[in-house]
Order: C-alpha cells, then sequence, then structure tokens
C-alpha cells in the first residue's frame, strides 16, 4: 500500500533558528490509519502538524531537505489552500477558527468559496451536522457554545469538505474529562465511519486511549524516537524517558514491581489481561501505607449559602456551602459551564452574590472592594498573556505595589525576594517576550504573591503543558503551600492533578455542590463522575479488576506512594 503521508530524510530550519526543529525525520502514514503523536512541548511535533498542513513553509517560513508527500502532494508546493482540501484542521484554540455569525455559516464556508450550488450547501451541512450532532445548533452563535459543542462545529467546518486526513491539535487541551471522552469517541467513529486517516497531536495520552490507536509516533528532540503499537509502547520506558505522563493504571502496575507485557494488551485497563499482575497488585497494596490525616486548621476562607445568577430567574449557583483550611491545596473541579470560574470571580469580588456570605479569617469581606480583596486573595489567570501588562519582567511584579504607592526601596526588596522564590531572579532584567509560556505563568505568580497573599486562586494551572512543565510548576506551587504556608485553591480538568496534589476536592455541577471529599474518593464514584461531567480514575478499574474491593482506599496509597518516590524513580521486577 502506497503511504498517504511520507516523510523521507526530512530535515527542517525554521527561518528565524540557528539550529533544525525537525532532523532527518523518516515516517510513513497509510490510508486508514489512526495515528497518535505524542513528545514534550519543544519537540517538534507541532512542527511536523504545519508540514503536512501547508503552514510550512507559507506560514512558518524555513529550509528543508529531504521529501514529503501528503496525498501524492507536495505541500511546499500545494500551498494552505491547496493541503486545504486533502488535510482539515481542527485547531486547540476552536474560536480562532470561527469565521460565521451562526455555526451553519461557519460550517458552510468551505462551500461558499467553492461557489457551490445553494440547496447543495444546505443538504451537505445538513449532512455533515448530523455527523458530528450538531444539527439543533445550527442557528446559533458559535461564541455562546460550550468547549465540546465548539469542537464538534470544527470538525463539522473540515469534514465538509470532505478531506482525506484530519489533523487534530490537542483537541482535549480545553475540556473538562467526561466531554473529552467524548470527543475521542466522536473521532474513533468518524475514522471508522468516514474511513478517514485521522492524526491526533495530543499531551493527554490514557485520555486518547480510551479508543484504540494503531500506531503511537514519540517526537524527541526533533527526531521520531519511537514508532510502536500502543501495547509496545506502553510496556518500554520511552514514554518516561521522554518526560510523557504514562497511563496512571501502568504506573501502578510498576509500582507494584510487575513487568508488564505487550502481549497482554495494555492500552485499556477494561480488556487488559491482569492474571498474571493480580497477586502483586494485591500483595503492594497490602504493603503500602495510607495518608496520615492533616491536623485541622483554623479556617482560611468560608463559603456560606452562596447563590448567583446573572440573569434573574437562572441561577448559575446554588446554596453553595464550604469551608477551606489555612494552608490547604484544594481542586475545584467540574464541567465546562458547571459555574467553577464564577465562584472564583465572586470570591474575589468582580461580581456580588445574590444571596449569602464570603468569609476571609471569620471576617465578612462583603464590603472590601477588588483593590483590597487583591491584597489577600490573588487570582491567576489560566492564559499568563491576559495578566501581563507591562514589557519587563521587573515592571510586571512591581506594579501592584507600585500603584499602591509602596516606597521604592521595599518594592525593589520584595519584588527580588519573590523573583528568587519563583526562581526568576536570574531574568529579572529580561523582557516578558523572551520567556517561554511556563516562565510567564511563574511571572503571574511572582505579581500575585509580591502582594504576601493569603489565598491563591489558579485557572487551569497546567492546561496545554506537558509532564515536565506540569510538574515543574505544580512542584513549585506544592513548595508555595508548604514553605509558605499559602493556601491554594485550583481549577482544574486534569483529574491527575487532583489526585496527585490536592488532598480534598469541591465538586460543582449545574450550579450545585455536590461533593466535598477527598479526591480518590470523588473518582472511584460513578455518580458523582457522571454528574460532574468527570472521569472515574483508571486505578478504579485496576483496583476492582485484581480484586481489592476498596478501590478509593487504592488510589489514596497509589497517590501516597507516588509523592513518597516522586523524583527517585520506581523499581519494577519480573513477574
Amino acid at each position: 500500500m502506497t503511504p498517504i503521508i511520507e516523510f523521507k530524510n526530512y530535515t527542517f530550519k525554521y527561518r528565524s533558528q540557528t539550529e533544525p526543529t525537525l532532523r532527518d525525520i523518516d515516517l510513513s502514514i497509510y490510508p486508514g490509519e489512526k495515528v497518535l503523536i505524542v513528545g514534550p512541548s519543544g519537540s517538534g511535533k507541532s512542527t511536523l502538524a504545519h508540514c503536512i498542513n501547508g503552514m510550512v513553509p507559507f506560514s512558518f517560513p524555513g529550509e528543508h531537505t529531504g521529501s514529503l508527500s501528503v496525498n501524492g502532494q507536495d505541500p511546499g508546493k500545494a500551498g494552505i489552500f491547496g493541503m486545504s482540501k486533502t488535510v482539515g484542521t481542527v485547531l486547540q484554540d476552536t474560536d480562532g477558527q470561527f469565521i460565521g455569525l451562526t455555526v451553519a455559516e461557519d460550517v458552510a464556508f468551505a462551500l461558499e468559496n467553492d461557489c457551490v450550488p445553494q440547496d447543495r450547501m444546505f443538504s451537505m451541512v445538513d449532512g455533515v451536522a448530523e455527523i458530528v450532532d450538531i444539527k439543533k445548533l445550527l442557528d446559533h452563535a458559535p461564541t455562546e457554545l460550550s468547549g465540546g459543542q465548539k469542537q464538534r462545529v470544527s470538525m463539522a467546518g473540515v469534514l465538509v469538505d470532505d478531506v482525506d486526513i484530519l489533523l487534530f491539535d490537542e483537541p482535549l487541551a480545553n475540556l473538562d474529562p467526561a466531554t473529552g471522552k467524548r470527543a475521542i469517541d466522536l473521532i474513533d467513529r468518524i475514522h471508522r465511519e468516514q474511513k478517514k486517516t485521522v492524526l491526533i497531536i495530543e499531551h493527554r495520552l490514557e485520555d486518547v486511549l480510551y479508543r484504540d490507536v494503531d500506531r503511537i509516533v514519540v517526537i524527541g528532540d526533533g527526531r521520531v524516537v519511537a514508532d510502536q503499537s500502543p501495547d509496545e509502547l506502553l510496556c518500554g520506558d520511552v514514554l518516561e524517558r521522554e518526560g510523557i505522563r504514562e497511563p496512571l493504571y501502568v504506573t501502578a502496575l510498576k509500582h507494584a514491581g510487575c513487568r508488564v507485557k505487550p502481549e497482554d494488551c495494555p492500552q485499556h485497563i477494561e480488556t487488559m489481561r491482569l492474571e498474571p499482575y493480580r497477586d502483586r497488585v494485591r500483595e503492594w497494596y497490602q504493603k503500602a501505607s495510607s495518608p496520615q490525616k492533616r491536623e485541622e486548621k483554623k479556617t482560611a476562607l468560608e463559603v456560606l449559602d452562596l447563590d448567583f445568577s446573572y440573569i434573574s430567574g437562572n441561577p448559575v449557583l446554588s446554596n453553595i456551602d464550604f469551608r477551606i483550611r489555612k494552608g490547604e491545596m484544594l481542586a475545584i473541579v467540574g464541567k465546562n459551564g458547571a459555574g467553577k470560574s464564577t465562584l472564583s470571580n465572586l470570591i474575589c469580588g468582580f461580581i456580588n452574590p445574590d444571596r449569602g456570605k464570603i468569609l476571609l479569617n471569620d471576617e465578612d469581606i462583603a464590603e472590601k472592594s477588588i483593590k483590597e480583596r487583591g491584597e489577600v486573595i490573588g487570582l491567576v489567570m489560566q492564559n499568563p498573556n491576559q495578566m501581563i501588562s507591562r514589557p519587563m519582567i521587573y515592571d510586571e511584579v512591581a506594579l501592584g505595589l507600585t500603584v499602591r504607592g509602596v516606597p521604592e526601596e521595599e518594592v525593589k526588596e520584595r519584588v527580588y525576594e519573590t523573583l528568587k522564590i519563583c526562581g526568576l531572579y536570574p531574568f529579572r532584567n529580561w523582557p516578558v517576550s523572551a520567556l517561554s509560556f511556563g516562565q510567564k505563568k511563574r511571572v503571574t505568580i511572582a505579581s500575585i504573591l509580591v502582594m504576601n497573599p493569603q489565598v491563591l486562586i489558579l485557572d487551569e494551572p497546567t492546561a496545554g503543558q506537558d509532564y515536565r512543565h506540569y510538574t515543574e510548576i505544580m512542584e513549585f506551587l506544592k513548595e508555595l503551600n508548604e514553605t509558605y504556608g499559602i493556601t491554594i485553591l485550583m481549577i482544574t480538568h486534569d483529574m491527575h492533578l487532583m489526585l496527585e496534589y490536592t488532598d480534598r476536592a469541591i465538586v460543582i455541577a449545574d450550579g450545585q455542590l455536590v461533593a466535598d471529599d477527598s479526591p480518590a474518593n470523588v473518582l472511584t464514584d460513578e455518580r458523582i463522575a457522571k454528574k460532574a461531567y468527570l472521569k472515574k480514575t483508571s486505578l478504579y478499574d485496576l483496583a476492582v479488576r485484581c480484586g481489592i474491593s476498596d478501590a478509593s482506599g487504592f488510589a489514596e496509597r497509589f497517590i501516597h506512594y507516588e509523592r513518597q518516590v516522586r523524583g527517585h524513580g520506581g523499581q519494577t521486577a519480573d513477574v
């Protein structure tokens, strides 16, 4: 069979760089395959995608050697428009892909450009809307839709052109776990029913493996370091070497001293052959210690019977009631649109509740202004670029103190001290534009920390980060929490983050508080997971299938063990 995508000894260097981003790529993808591409940030996987869809060299100029063929065409000659007839790309940021005022207009955009007759256009739009289940949304504005709905509209927009190759760039980055599962389900259905060639670039490996993929291609430092079936890859050490998070159940098996074998089909925990490993897992569970209960501290933040509506009679939050202890590190989770960000906006004073109180250190903060609350409660947004307003790092971190009239010498002392805490002191005189995304995130945290807040709220602190950068940010936040006693609330879709770094989870679904419990209890409770669009942890399935009745206890012991061995590596042995 002739490959539909073929790289031969392909090397590419961006015009602005001295070193190639892709080096000696030899890769063949065949018609009808579904291939997952993984790799750390900066490894070259996005550049690989840009080469396939024609963005390289037309939007991103540079030089290449070797050859690339996509469906018999050279993307360097066919151009972006020419390749768009063969490769349909669904971007991570779907908002950047919308053009029409309604969903129907947006889906029809490519057809309008091709001067398709109107009656045929209506028929084709209806057809793809049926495939991706958006028929009821055709009259809606794309901006009104949820993250999962927006993604379906983007998929319809590329499917309507009847492309042969579908390229998904981090399709799960902004979706809650259950919506992410549905997205992977939909991609799988389109792959099977439409016989498309599908490429998925994603950091969340375990979530993509919810449905079969034919191969996983691992990119590291611009090279293909592995091209294997999922079963083969999960049994080796390539993922660990390249800093890519492997599925939790695979890590748990390795902690139990098991050497996982390809013939036992580890791609899916639901169908994996566990007989050879069951005794080892049970033995490990019996020996593993449980986390000790933390001593109860005074209440830092209290939310009492909170109600809020943007439109009267249409509540966004109802009867929200919880307490956060000083020095806690806590997760707020729930589906897109559940009211999590609204809750953080209420705490910060950007909006006011219809009913209820918010107490800080047992004091009602209703009369405090946004500025006054900002001195004790800091909010770090998901995208650091939305927070940064000064070109230089020092000026950005100093801004909050400067506008409050703090003397210059004190500003300098506090800024330098904060930059040291955040690992940014060597860059104190750098422009913000020279920093990576993760470093910019630290700058935004530093600009809040310099105010000496008691409570820090972070909205999706690790969204779109690879495992290494995710770990750097989370270890840094953990240090802030443990060393400086800062109370940290994290709004997150990342179930691993919630399990690994927090001791408590507040779960919101449809504006109601549905759980306030340990992460392990939340993620092993099918009722709560279903209601809040969470994803039940694969540790639950592993425990149940190994005959361990206390699945929540198993998850807790696994996370406790992970925290103990983090950074030291685990031991594995033959079974």
